[in-house]
């Protein structure tokens, strides 16, 4: 047998046999092949020398006194640390049935004594190829998974870009439409009101100094119902009033909450976004057929003026509001779904669709942060869902109910873009809470 001698190491070899001749036979060959060795005479001191320092390839041999090598190995691979290392098996022992338990205990390969040396080498080099292989195949996967990661959150990005211009045109658009015509009637209805006032003066005082009209005129009054036209005319412009009112607070929300023309940092009432986003979904609080009205609960601390990106802190009012209507919504259907089923079966929905609410709560931190507090007292979320809720695509909604992008996009604004930070608490009937907090002030790069 010729082997040609390398002085450089090719690799860490543990060679474990109770058997010292065998040792030193093995421990010569190896090291004349350039590998290091070091040797071990039982079980025991095999795996403490695995701990030590993690070999490349071990080489065992299966008959020895307190721990074989099937115990070995079995305990090898039951360890995350050494799991990986390849086996070799190395006995005297030539039964079939003893070569299938060395491989069903995770052995890589069996070499049967007296062996050749050629052999042994050979393998060896097949089990650190294999395993250098394996090492670079999962580090391509890692590249793979993290180039993967990296085009969906582009992919997010992109969604998020597009739809917030797309967003922020159309609103600004509709409100500057909706805003010139309603400030024209807001403008003129207080003259508008005084103008029926005067004349409603005016035909009281003709009623006083003409107490007998004419025919004509007798005829016309008792046909339009003068007194009642007269009251109902002061309680319209009361009502168109309120309504004009009313249109200017969504025109003032929907210009706050797009902010179109602010795509830099700046200084804002984060209430003031809060609100915008509340107002502009008044119209899915509403008492429904299926639920009574969603109550907003309102607990917010003073707050200083916090510098971000507003609309796009908007967005993220909108997103977790959005998402914890969907919720109570949900907790209707699922209990509406299971009274079909035996009583013993029904979940214990019943006093939460009584008093729907979500509750907003501020403050600023001790660390100079401001903390918003989202919370419904829908359903909940399950413990296992829970990790995943800013994956993107991922939702929990069903299917074309949720694109599974909103509270991606709220992540990546809250951490990526104001340095912050956005997690959710929940337990199953027990509703959720979504917690976001951004420092006050942003870092000047």
């Amino acid at each position: 047998m010729h082997l040609d001698n390398k002085k450089n190491h090719k690799g860490n070899i543990l060679v474990v046999d109770d058997t010292p001749n065998n040792l030193r036979l093995l421990s010569a060959m190896l090291t004349a092949q350039g590998y290091e060795v070091r040797k071990a005479l039982n079980g025991k001191m095999a795996l403490t020398a695995c701990r030590i320092v993690l070999p490349d390839v071990i080489l065992l041999d299966i008959n020895m006194p307190e721990m074989d090598g099937y115990q070995v190995c079995q305990q090898l691979k039951s360890d995350k640390i050494t799991a990986e290392v390849p086996v070799i098996f190395i006995s005297a022992l030539d039964d079939i049935l003893d070569k299938v338990k060395a491989f069903d205990v995770g052995g890589a390969d069996y070499i049967t004594k007296p062996f050749h040396g050629a052999e042994v080498i050979l393998r060896i080099e097949n089990q650190i190829n294999l395993r250098l292989f394996q090492l670079k195949l999962q580090e391509k996967n890692l590249l793979l998974a993290e180039a993967l990661d990296s085009l969906k959150a582009a992919q997010v990005q992109q969604i998020q870009n597009e739809k917030m211009v797309a967003l922020g045109q159309l609103v600004a658009g509709i409100a500057h439409e909706v805003n010139n015509p309603i400030s024209f009637i807001y403008g003129n209805l207080q003259y508008a009101g005084q103008y029926v006032q005067d004349l409603v003066n005016i035909i009281a005082a003709y009623q006083q100094e003409y107490p007998q009209p004419t025919p004509k005129i007798e005829q016309i009054v008792k046909e339009i119902d003068l007194n009642f036209v007269t009251k109902d005319l002061q309680t319209l412009m009361g009502a168109m009033s309120r309504g004009a009112d009313r249109i200017r607070d969504i025109v003032i929300a929907l210009q706050n909450f797009s902010r179109h023309d602010e795509a830099v940092m700046k200084q804002v009432n984060i209430h003031d976004g809060i609100d915008s986003a509340l107002v502009m979904l008044q119209h899915r609080l509403r008492e429904t057929v299926d639920r009574p009205t969603i109550t907003i609960v309102k607990d917010y601390g003073i707050l200083p003026l916090v510098t971000c990106y507003p609309s796009e802190l908007n967005q993220v009012f909108m997103h977790l509001l959005n998402n914890a209507i969907d919720a109570l919504d949900r907790l209707v259907i699922n209990h509406k779904t299971a009274e079909n089923q035996e009583n013993e079966h029904l979940p214990n929905f019943t006093l939460l669709t009584e008093n729907p609410h979500i509750q907003i709560h501020t403050k600023v931190s001790e660390a100079n942060t401001v903390k918003i507090a989202i919370a419904d007292n829908g359903p909940g979320i399950e413990q296992p869902l829970q990790s995943r809720l800013f994956d993107p695509f991922f939702t929990t909604k069903t299917v074309g109910k949720g694109s599974g992008l909103g509270l991606s996009i709220s992540y990546q604004i809250v951490v990526q873009k104001h340095r912050g930070q956005i997690t959710c608490s929940s337990s199953p009937g027990q509703g959720a809470e979504f917690v976001l907090e951004i420092p006050i002030e942003q870092p000047e790069s």
